[in-house]
């Protein structure tokens, strides 16, 4: 169980995920409403709104996407937090990954419960034709805490792995080497 202050790491990654994405939001619906959007580098970096009922690259399953989602992404966040509670004692690397995929989870699904419209994105990459789907902070927060977590547990199994070595392979027994030819004969 985790102690006092790796609960805050993961409490403190998820507002500030969450809080964060909660305002970036806000403001883009404020600002980029009924614009084409405003170019912040270029064409490679631009804030443009964008409504996404679906899921990642605009999945969609139907009219009942929304509901679908909602439902997953409440899953997810019970998932994400029971791993927190069961994470192993000094493992601030896992509280932090899984407190940035859970407060990025909880930004997405606030959106999904309060417009039927659906996530809101704002953040567009690419060039020309060649575009990023466009996202938000919640998603970087979520991708961001996910590769995060790749890495904790791949820590973890080698961590287990090297646990489970024994400690030294016994040397080889000591071997003297050969007498040269010319001394065993007696010919010097």
């Amino acid at each position: 169980m985790a102690s006092g202050a790796e609960r805050r790491l993961y409490w403190g990654a998820a507002t500030v995920a969450l809080v964060l994405d909660l305002i970036t939001k806000a403001l883009a619906e404020r600002y980029l409403f009924r614009s084409a959007g405003h170019s912040v580098i270029g064409e490679l970096f631009q804030l443009r709104l964008v409504y996404n009922p679906g899921a990642a690259f605009g999945l969609h399953l139907g009219p009942f996407s929304r509901w679908i989602f909602m439902g997953i992404a409440i899953g997810a966040v019970v998932l994400l937090y029971r791993y927190h509670r069961a994470a192993s004692p000094g493992d601030w690397f896992r509280q932090l990954s899984l407190g940035l995929v859970s407060g990025g989870a909880i930004g997405n699904l606030v959106d999904r419960i309060r417009s039927p419209r659906g996530v809101v994105d704002f953040l567009d990459l690419g060039v020309g034709g060649y575009r990023w789907p466009t996202f938000n902070v919640a998603d970087m927060a979520v991708s961001c805490g996910a590769v995060l977590l790749a890495i904790s547990l791949w820590q973890e199994d080698a961590r287990r792995d090297a646990a489970a070595e024994p400690p030294g392979r016994p040397l080889p027994p000591e071997t003297t080497p050969p007498e040269p030819i010319s001394a065993a004969r007696g010919d010097e």
